[in-house]
């Protein structure tokens, strides 16, 4: 029996294809076009504007990383702020750190948030119904622009690439706002593409923070989804310069939050995933302000 398959065009002259077992939801929001289907090796996939976003089978890698270093390099966030992350991944990891007091998700589609509920609910899990989350369907970009200085210790933008409707969450004046809004060790991390095909996605992101940030830099996460080699995730900081921290302070940290069994993140992977092979680090600012 033919089946379909769907082809992730993301580079002018490489592409990857899944094929669709089952389609489970295909249709165009007010924002992109958005299509989750099952896949026989990657389980349900959440697919945007042709992208892969998320899959049931690696989504751990992203998630874990994501969330988990930015949190634990910061060591003490109580209030962290979710920019994008509709499936409710993020969510849910944030959510898993018990000294977190409050956690706000701003996603602009409403229709993801939806359709991952309904076909993708191992993602997020039970983190929609947790009295600590705040989830606000609406423009992150404005949510920023008008949130107090100072209201959050972390920010996560786990957005699409710099193009559509994810492009705002590129600009001077969004970096700008969230550097306000962080408190004085504040963090702010976001994916920045995979750099062996994105170069530009990862430099031109850190030279845009660091008019902003004292300390820019980047770690990296092999997402097997993620065509092209490492994924870089971004990162900015008011306070300790981030990746110097050691295994030993990471690991107390995670204890006393209660993370625990990960399948990607662990101190040690914490700390080697800031070693970057030259090809990514030329890439980022040359002389970290101390």
């Amino acid at each position: 029996m033919s089946r379909e398959w769907i082809s992730e065009g993301l580079y002018e002259g490489w592409r990857q294809e899944l094929r669709v077992d089952r389609m489970l939801a295909r249709t165009k929001s007010a924002f992109q076009d958005i299509a989750v289907f099952e896949n026989v090796d990657l389980g349900r996939v959440l697919m945007l504007d042709g992208v892969v976003q998320i899959t049931e089978r690696d989504e751990f890698v992203y998630q874990e990383m994501l969330t988990h270093v930015p949190l634990l390099e910061h060591g003490d966030a109580r209030r962290v702020l979710i920019i994008g992350a509709g499936d409710g991944g993020v969510l849910r990891r944030v959510l898993e750190h018990a000294t977190v007091e409050k956690a706000v998700m701003v996603e602009i589609d409403g229709d993801v948030i939806d359709l991952s509920k309904k076909f993708l609910p191992a993602i997020a899990g039970d983190a929609w119904t947790n009295p600590r989350a705040e989830v606000i369907v609406g423009d992150g970009i404005e949510y920023v622009t008008n949130a107090a200085d100072g209201s959050f210790d972390v920010i996560i933008v786990d957005s699409t690439d710099p193009i559509g409707v994810g492009e705002v969450l590129f600009t001077d004046s969004f970096y700008e706002n969230c550097a306000r809004i962080l408190s004085a060790r504040g963090i702010i991390v976001n994916q920045c593409g995979v750099p062996f095909m994105q170069a530009d996605e990862l430099r031109d992101t850190s030279v845009r923070r660091a008019r902003f940030f004292d300390h820019v830099s980047a770690y990296v996460a092999a997402v097997p989804t993620y065509v092209g080699g490492f994924m870089t995730l971004g990162v900015a900081a008011k306070g300790c310069v981030p990746g110097r921290q050691a295994v030993d302070v990471i690991r107390a940290r995670a204890e006393k939050a209660g993370i625990k069994d990960t399948r990607y993140w662990t101190p040690e992977m914490h700390a080697a995933a800031f070693v970057l092979p030259p090809y990514i680090a030329r890439n980022l600012p040359q002389a970290d302000k101390e």
